[in-house]
């Protein structure tokens, strides 16, 4: 299984990101561990906003890249909603909503 997920950094930008193991991944982020992306380096991570799980990393990258290629608007909406149903070639039933 495969996660994507988004995370609220302190200067309220949003992350979004895939990994296997969302636990591990948090912990990189949170801490600052060498495997730390870059960006939350920079941009102190401060909360897991949402993940969604998917069956493989395809579907898993898809996501994160079409997340990343919409407006800062959008994704709060995605946010609030948890509908991936707006994001242009994203298939809503491949992405199961990880309660966090």
């Amino acid at each position: 299984m495969y996660y994507t997920y988004m995370l609220r950094c302190e200067d309220n930008s949003i992350y979004t990101g895939i990994t296997t193991d969302l636990e591990r991944r948090m912990k990189e982020h949170f801490e600052k561990e060498e495997k730390c992306a870059k960006y939350t380096r920079r941009h102190t991570a401060k909360k897991l906003e949402c993940a969604w799980q998917s069956e493989n990393r395809i579907l898993a990258s898809k996501l994160e890249y079409a997340i990343k290629h919409i407006s800062k608007e959008e994704k709060e909406n995605i946010l609030q909603t948890h509908d991936l149903s707006k994001i242009n070639k994203i298939e809503p039933e491949n992405y199961v909503l990880v309660n966090i």
